[in-house]
């Protein structure tokens, strides 16, 4: 969708505002409120998507990661108080909104239908990244404090979103990382899905990557939902993340709560 047409037009509005989030140093954590906000966000995501990290996209303005789902998400986003410069975002796609989007994002790369058949209600998370120079705790930390509190006000029985892998030893890692959190952390048989673009077939199996944002996931009480997919225009293997928000670990929920 071309950004002069981009309008907010969710149908299941969770509010322009998070609850309040302290501030942790100079950062703070917000939705974005404007079109100009989540340009922001788009830019920042060109930068690490596509300059750093050498992704194909395929939006309608250069500079700018864009896609059909943008203008039907709610986009966190963190804030240096003293640049007033976006440092991080990502982006929570409700059900709801998902149906007039055609669909989660996660459905793209993977077969849904057992995850969407259960009872129920769906936030799909995405688009994460994060300034190179601010790749520390605290920014991470606000990250997850706007999604806890968007868990807090809400009624979502899971949070899903894809965590990607780097391509770079042919898939190898990925296996091998999916082989490791598969021992403990594969959900139940009956939510299992299938990836629409299996990556191919390694002999060697090195020691399992966990990049940051899929460790988050893992403590904050998600499980993989099966055998991860290979995302040609990220050159990334993405693996889907389940997290049923009654096992959310309550140690994290009062962390990103502070409470």
């Amino acid at each position: 969708m071309a950004t002069d047409q981009f309008e907010f037009n969710s149908v299941d509005s969770i509010g322009k505002q998070l609850p309040q989030q302290p501030a942790q140093g100079r950062l703070r954590v917000a939705l974005a409120g404007s079109e100009a906000e989540v340009r922001e966000s788009q830019r920042l995501r060109y930068r690490v998507f596509a300059e750093e990290q050498g992704a194909s996209l395929h939006g309608m303005e250069p500079g700018l990661d864009q896609d059909k789902f943008d203008p039907y998400c709610h986009h966190v986003i963190v804030r240096d108080n003293a640049t007033d410069e976006i440092v991080a975002s990502t982006r929570v796609l409700l059900d709801l909104d998902a149906r007039r989007a055609g669909g989660f994002y996660s459905e793209c790369e993977f077969d849904l239908d057992s995850i969407l058949a259960a009872p129920g209600r769906i936030m799909e998370v995405g688009r994460t990244c994060v300034h190179p120079d601010y790749r520390r705790g605290a920014v991470i930390s606000m990250l997850w404090s706007g999604l806890a509190g968007l868990l807090n006000v809400s009624q979502f029985q899971r949070m899903i979103g894809c965590a990607s892998i780097p391509m770079h030893d042919g898939g190898a890692g990925a296996q091998a990382t999916y082989a490791w959190l598969s021992r403990e952390n594969l959900v139940s048989r009956e939510f299992r899905v299938s990836p629409r673009l299996p990556l191919p077939t390694r002999d060697v199996a090195p020691a399992a990557l966990m990049p940051p944002l899929l460790k988050a996931y893992v403590r904050l009480g998600a499980t993989v939902c099966g055998e991860p997919c290979w995302d040609p225009d990220f050159n990334t293997a993405d693996l889907l993340v389940v997290l049923d928000t009654a096992n959310l670990s309550r140690r994290y929920v009062r962390r990103y709560l502070h409470q």
